[in-house]
């Protein structure tokens, strides 16, 4: 048996959605199991070199621990990962990769879990939420807890939406040394402020792309993230200053632009990297 996951890149947060609202993109990282190849890992493209070619690798670890779940065998398999997504860059390759072993456990296992129950049990792997739902739905993705669970809403993107993701070549950014540098506790005019742009973020995003500008604001978390960005810290501010909608994507250090009105972002030097997708609106397929 031959299976290919395509799991898209998925940018988290867009301004003041914090661990809510997640886009996904058109790059995307492949993953395939070949269970009458003889086992092994192996990795390209983004990561290669970097990213464990053993049992400890994100997509194998996540086989492995559904099929304990589930009380299933797994057959000896080839896992084979072309990655195009850039790592610690706030696009969501860990999600893509927790999304792609989810998917291609669940059809080795033969399991048919719902689609609830794939987004609860990668988004207990992986931790984000936003970037689950996005990967898995495509398209603007809106994750919410309730009372049964992880659940997410899938949002149809305005057609003219344009997004950019300016990437700093020499800045990372783990996750957990950007939620490290959150406060424990906000200001209650800032989470007022942010609720307010989040509802306005999803009319802009979906109706209103005229409204990005302001829409993408945010105090939640941002402004205590730049520091450990400082490339990023300058260029969001200069993107601003021209009225460019920005956001941090996810928690950086890339930055997630919208082109409007003919404008683009110019050529950057060297030291910086461009990307201009399309937004993905089928999500992760298995084929």
């Amino acid at each position: 048996m031959r299976l290919t996951v395509r799991a898209p890149a998925t940018v988290a947060n867009l301004g003041p959605g914090f661990d809510c609202l997640a886009l996904a993109l058109d790059v995307a990282n492949e993953f395939t199991v070949d269970t009458e190849a003889p086992a092994a890992v192996a990795v390209e493209g983004e990561g290669a070199g970097e990213l464990p070619e053993d049992g400890t690798n994100l997509v194998f670890r996540t086989i492995t621990y559904l099929a304990r779940e589930l009380g299933g065998t797994l057959p000896p398999f080839r896992l084979s990962c072309a990655n195009a997504i850039p790592l610690q860059r706030g696009l969501g390759s860990s999600a893509a990769a927790v999304v792609g072993g989810v998917l291609l456990a669940d059809r080795l296992l033969g399991a048919a879990l719902k689609a609830d129950r794939l987004l609860e049990v990668a988004t207990d792997l992986e931790g984000h939420p936003d970037n689950v739902a996005a990967c898995l739905r495509g398209g603007l993705a809106l994750a919410y807890r309730s009372a049964g669970g992880w659940r997410a809403e899938a949002l149809d993107p305005s057609p003219v939406l344009r997004p950019a993701v300016v990437i700093p070549e020499a800045e990372r950014l783990l996750t957990e040394d950007a939620r490290r540098a959150l406060p424990r506790s906000l200001p209650f005019g800032d989470a007022a402020f942010n609720v307010g742009r989040t509802a306005l973020a999803v009319l802009a995003l979906t109706a209103r792309p005229e409204l990005l500008p302001e829409a993408l604001e945010d105090r939640l978390h941002q402004a205590y993230r730049f520091p450990l960005i400082p490339a990023a810290r300058a260029l969001f501010q200069d993107l601003r200053e021209t009225g460019f909608p920005v956001c941090l994507a996810g928690s950086g250090p890339s930055l997630l632009v919208f082109e409007q009105d003919g404008r683009v972002v110019p050529d950057l030097g060297p030291g910086w990297r461009i990307l201009r997708p399309e937004i993905d609106r089928r999500g992760a397929t298995l084929g």
